[in-house]
Parts: structure tokens; sequence; C-alpha cells
């Protein structure tokens, strides 16, 4: 008396793509009460489907939720750019069905308090699951370590000072000693903040052609080689967030040669464009670190592909109007992209610089792994978080359908191939473009 009925969904007929097992194959998967139950073409779902409720693939890919690592949201103190909710409906409109959010909030995440109200604030919308990285340095001014043992304690995911370097190599030191401890991650911005300045974009002719201050490439190799010095000295566990040089990935992988504990992420921008997109002073192309040359952009790429580069985030970064309808060296850095993560990254396996498995495994797995989430594999007792879509379905960006409050990205108008059909967490549709569904808690979709 009083128990909740048994959840049971078949999702038949996918392409099931699962970067753990490095399954690509038609079959089904089963999901009961959140979890999946069982997986893969041997699946037997005939003599299931009375006490089933089923779902026809035709055809389509099912993978793991995406895992975005690197979300700018505007709660607190900056809610009229994004909230936890607007976040959550955007995440799941693209795919993604566990989001980690940046620490550079108003006031900083510095503190249990407030990580503890991200958290309740992200229960209370309910969409996605939703975490939360603490500040490296107290009010990220990178003088003085956060409490780490204490927000480590009270769930931060990691600890990072967000768009800020964490320049002082004393401090960044004594954080990766700390973060041995605790087996915590610290995310860095790879760049030596004295040598961008007042730098708006990378420094080269394009700069020179259009008469904006550049930002040297070798900005961001030089805080990582310095980085791999310290972790070499220090131990712990480092991550460098959005490289985008040829340089760094190499740096990087060399350091991985060499059996430091380092991962990096990258952006879509980041090979999908390169610093011609900011030809014309558009400043919905300017972003930090900026867009690099084409010989980068193909780098970047390349280390997706042979596993230097561990992970695809968003870094969704809301600007409203006012701040980036501004002369280019005046406006703010910063593109909105959880809505756009999957078709931009798509582009690269349909022109064959990816595997489908690679794409996925950087979107979900790389990410879950690194952070020791639970999410991107479908196996048995998985949580039953997935995407299902369909690949080549073709399309135009249109920002003015983002279900994010900020319309600020780089690819307005530009042609995409693939398509979100549905989010699923915990078991349960979160996101359906053709019925706008909205579970409990979910409705939010419609604020």
């Amino acid at each position: 008396m009083g128990e909740e009925p048994v959840s049971k969904t078949i999702y038949k007929n996918a392409r099931l793509l699962d970067p753990a097992s490095e399954l690509d194959a038609m079959g089904a998967l089963l999901v009961e009460n959140g979890r999946i139950l069982d997986v893969g073409p041997g699946v037997f779902v005939d003599a299931m489907q009375d006490d089933f409720d089923i779902v026809d693939c035709a055809g389509k890919c099912l993978a793991p939720g995406l895992v975005d690592m690197r979300v700018t949201t505007g709660e607190p103190g900056n809610e009229h750019l994004e909230t936890l909710a607007t976040a959550s409906q955007a995440a799941a409109a693209g795919g993604v069905t566990t989001i980690v959010c940046l620490p550079n909030t108003d006031p900083i995440v510095d503190d249990v308090a407030l990580l503890e109200f991200v958290e309740r604030r992200a229960a209370e919308v309910g969409l996605i699951s939703v975490h939360s990285y603490a500040a490296a340095t107290k009010r990220t001014r990178g003088e003085e370590m956060s409490e780490i043992g204490l927000l480590h304690q009270a769930g931060a995911l990691g600890f990072t000072d967000g768009p800020k370097a964490i320049a002082n190599a004393l401090v960044m030191r004594r954080l990766l000693s700390y973060s041995t401890v605790f087996g915590t991650l610290v995310i860095q911005h790879p760049e030596i903040p004295d040598l961008v300045g007042e730098g708006v974009m990378s420094e080269g002719e394009t700069a020179t052609r259009l008469g904006l201050a550049g930002i040297p490439a070798a900005a961001e190799v030089m805080m990582i080689e310095r980085d791999m010095r310290l972790l070499a000295l220090s131990g712990g566990r480092y991550h460098a967030s959005r490289v985008t040089t040829a340089a760094a990935i190499e740096a990087i992988a060399k350091a991985k040669a060499e059996g430091l504990n380092v991962t990096c992420d990258t952006a879509p921008h980041y090979f999908a464009l390169n610093e011609d997109a900011v030809t014309d002073y558009r400043t919905f192309a300017k972003v930090s670190p900026p867009l690099r040359s084409e010989e980068d952009r193909r780098a970047v790429l390349q280390g997706l592909a042979d596993g230097t580069i561990d992970a695809i985030a968003s870094d969704h970064t809301p600007r409203d109007q006012d701040s980036k309808r501004l002369p280019f060296d005046q406006a703010e850095f910063g593109v909105v992209g959880l809505e756009t993560m999957l078709p931009v990254t798509l582009e690269s396996v349909h022109n064959g610089a990816l595997t489908m498995l690679q794409a996925i495994k950087a979107l979900s797995l790389g990410p879950a792994s690194i952070l020791g989430l639970p999410g991107g594999k479908l196996a048995k007792g998985a949580p039953a978080d997935l995407v299902l879509f369909d690949p080549d379905i073709a399309g135009v960006v249109d920002p003015s359908k983002f279900h994010a409050k900020c319309k600020n990205s780089p690819f307005e108008g530009k042609p995409i191939q693939g398509k979100v059909l549905k989010t699923i967490r915990g078991g349960r549709v979160v996101f359906d473009p053709e019925t706008e569904i909205a579970p409990e808690r979910g409705r939010l979709l419609h604020a």
C-alpha cells in the first residue's frame, strides 16, 4: 500500500552508443526505476512489451546523457543573465543531463553556505543533475587558498578560479599539494595574465589588420609548462580548461607520457571556428581564451581524435546585449553553448575528423570520469541519463529559439546537422521538442 508503481521503459531499435565499452550497434535498452536494467544488441524485448512503456527509436542514436563540466550561471547575483532554472532548461534541450557550475557568481562560491545554496536551488529545479566547483582562492583573487577540505566535504567537484588564471606559482603549488590529501581536482584557466594584458583576440595577422590588441598563443603553453613543473613537485590532479593551441596540446601529451595526473578539455568554438570569425569586429565571437589560427583549430581536433584532449565542455557564458553590442575591445568575453554543443561537435563527425564514439566519449564519459560522476556510460545499473538524437536532421542555429536567457552565440545562422529528440534524466523524459514535454518540476521549460 502506498508504494510508487514500478516505472519501466524499453528503448528499442536504437543505435546504441556506449564509449565505455566501445559499443556502436543496433539494439535495445531497458530502464527500470531510473536505472538501466539491460542494454545491448542481444536484448530480447518482444516478450516484455506488455509490462514496459515502448519507445521505438527507429534507428536513431541513443547515447549517455552529455556531461558539461564548464557552465557559467548568473545565480546567485546576476539572475538577469541566467538562473539555475534556465541553465537547466537549456541543458536539457541540448541533450545535457549533468552540468557543473563555475564559482564566479556574485557572491563567489568560496564557502560552504554558498555551495549548499547552489545545490539546494538546483534540487528545487529538479530538471537535470547540477553540481558546482568552489573557488580555488578566496574571492578568486589568487592570493589565499579557499577552505579546500571543508568545501570538498560539502560536495565541491573541484577547485577553480573560473575565468581567472591562478597566476601565483606558490599558491598553485599549495593547491596541488592540498588536493592530494582530498583526492580533488585543481582546474586552471591556462594563460599568463601578464602576457594577456589588454589583449582581446589572438595575436597575429588578423589582429594587426583589425587594429586590435593581441594575446600571444604562447601565453597558454607557458602557463601549462609552469604548472606541469609544479605538478611534478607537488603531486595532485590538474585539469587545464579549454586548451586552444597546438603547443599546449603537445605539452599536455608530453606530461601524460611522463605519468603526470593531468587532464584537459576544449570547447566547440575552438575546433569549429578560427580567428577569422572575429572579422567585421564580431563581438559574439569574442571569447577567453581567444579563437586561434587555423593550424591551432586543426590541432584541437587532432587532440580530440587521439585522446590527448579528454573532454568537450560548452564553456557556456551568458552575456546580455548591453555587454556584447559594444566596440570589440570593450565587449565582454563569452558565448552560450549548452544548446549547440552536440550539433556543432557532430559536424566534426560528419566531416570525418572524429568518429561518433570519439565525439560521444568527449561529451559524456570523458568529463564524467574526470569528475568522478556516475554518468557517461550505457551499462547495467548505471543511471538512465540518456540522449536520443538524430545525427542527420539538418537545421540552422537560431538563438531566438534558445531556452537560455542570453543569445550570445557565435554560431548564429550556422547550418548544422543533428537534433536532440529526447533527453532522459533518471529514466524520466525531461525534454522532447515534439511535445515540449515537461514532467513534474520540469514544467519550468515554459517559464
